[in-house]
């Protein structure tokens, strides 16, 4: 079969599947599937390939409802009990933030994960689960609700925590949290993710994030392994209160971003005055293009077609898109007017 036989045998299934949503881009995902059939790949390859997509819809379908929803991870040790510390301090940061408006996501399981989920209660918790040899089941809390997703493989699942939250909370924990907290740096470091909160709490006085900050601060930082502006990427806190504050201040002005052509818009929930933008622009014109600076600007055409916040305050930048912790430093400037 020709390629222009299978584009119009795939145009005929879209077109008999009623697809008119986001066509082109469903077509695109169409061809794939049949281009790696066609390419002999590997039964184990097939087998990745059509359960991380299908899992995927699963995910995307249970979180539809929840969109327009603020969202926070919090990501932690399995192996926590209920008369750790930690666990309480898990349970009361949880409860304040679904008291403050936020829903909850764990991965479901034990420890900290049920600790998140009994602080903020049933009705404010999603899980998305992984499935383990030896833990079979979410937790009693969330088993059986429609805000639960189970999923087969980490990296699908750790999509699905990321890319749907808009704050973070790192509890202490082992290989698995550590792997989340420093994936969460990453994505913000490249920006490869939008800019949001990532908190790492301790406990008063028990300094296990603290002393990982220091081995960032005396020895990646020391050696240009990371930039000193990386720091701005997450926030050490050691009370609940600390932790709340810091992911509700991080919404307080800032809303949201989006590229439009070649220029960084900053939507805001409060309009600038010139002085305050003026401000801004004597601090941060090292991260913008050329001689460009912060200016104020109208709603996008493709922000308006999209319904995308067309009523929020602009600004927008030709961002130089390499230093993101920069922008972060950005957006806490802007969170203090």
């Amino acid at each position: 079969m020709t390629d222009g036989e299978v584009e119009t045998l795939l145009d005929r299934l879209l077109d008999e599947s009623k697809i008119s949503h986001d066509r082109r881009i469903a077509k695109d995902l169409l061809r794939s599937a049949l281009d790696i059939g066609r390419d002999s790949t590997s039964t184990l390859n097939l087998k990745i390939a059509s359960s991380a997509i299908a899992e995927m819809r699963e995910a995307f379908a249970m979180f539809a409802p929840f969109v327009d929803r603020k969202k926070v991870t919090i990501f932690g040790s399995a192996r926590t009990t209920k008369d750790d510390p930690l666990y309480r301090q898990t349970e009361a940061v949880a409860a304040k933030l679904a008291q403050n408006g936020w829903m909850v996501m764990t991965g479901a399981g034990p420890g900290i994960m049920e600790a998140g989920m009994s602080g903020a209660g049933r009705e404010m918790s999603i899980g998305v689960s992984i499935r383990l040899p030896f833990e079979t089941s979410a937790n009693p809390i969330i088993a059986g609700d429609e805000k639960y997703v189970a999923m087969k493989y980490f990296f699908t699942r750790k999509l699905m925590l990321v890319k749907e939250s808009h704050a973070f909370i790192c509890m202490p924990g082992g290989f698995g949290t550590l792997d989340e907290m420093f994936e969460l740096l990453t994505l913000s470091q490249t920006g490869k993710g939008n800019p949001v909160p990532i908190v790492i709490l301790d406990l008063p006085g028990d300094p296990f994030w603290e002393n990982l900050d220091a081995f960032i601060r005396e020895t990646l930082v020391p050696r240009k392994l990371v930039s000193a502006q990386d720091l701005a990427l997450y926030k050490v806190c050691n009370s609940v209160e600390q932790a709340v504050l810091e992911i509700d201040n991080f919404y307080s002005n800032y809303h949201s971003m989006r590229y439009v052509g070649k220029k960084l818009v900053l939507r805001l929930n409060k309009t600038l005055t010139k002085g305050q933008i003026d401000d801004l622009n004597a601090s941060f014109v090292d991260i913008c293009v050329g001689d460009s600076r912060l200016e104020v600007v109208k709603t996008s055409r493709q922000e308006i077609d999209d319904n995308d916040n067309p009523d929020k305050f602009r600004l927008a930048l030709q961002f130089a898109r390499r230093d993101f912790g920069r922008l972060r430093q950005l957006i806490d400037a802007i969170n203090r007017f």
